[in-house]
């Protein structure tokens, strides 16, 4: 399994970027697919995540400026970034979580993509 992201880069204030992450391996239509973030000196923290369903979730940070959906056709996932703010700058992470029988859980991460908001 393994997920690549991209469309990372520097923006300024204002501006907005999307990022893709291409999952590949398998098929990730039944499982949950989501952006977590970590700023420098900072734990990772959940950006957006959208269920095999499609039902959305949203940091409270980034509601109403973010929109992730996805592509089950692609496997592919992405976040759409409009009005960013410098404290959005951030190393980017796509997790893809599949359930397994019994509670158990198969957790998958992107090697990251950096987001830098700045003038």
């Amino acid at each position: 399994v393994q997920l690549v992201e991209s469309g990372g880069g520097l923006v300024q204030p204002g501006g907005s970027l999307r990022l893709s992450c291409a999952a590949s391996g398998r098929s990730f239509s039944s499982a949950d697919m989501g952006w977590y973030r970590q700023a420098p000196g900072k734990q990772r923290d959940m950006v957006a995540t959208i269920t095999s369903f499609g039902r959305t979730n949203y940091a409270d940070s980034v509601q109403a400026r973010f929109t992730i959906s996805r592509d089950n056709a692609k496997n592919t996932v992405y976040l759409q970034m409009n009005s960013l703010k410098p404290e959005d700058t951030a190393v980017y992470y796509c997790h893809v979580q599949i359930r397994l029988p019994f509670g158990y859980v198969d957790d998958y991460w992107g090697q990251g993509t950096q987001v830098t908001v700045s003038s």
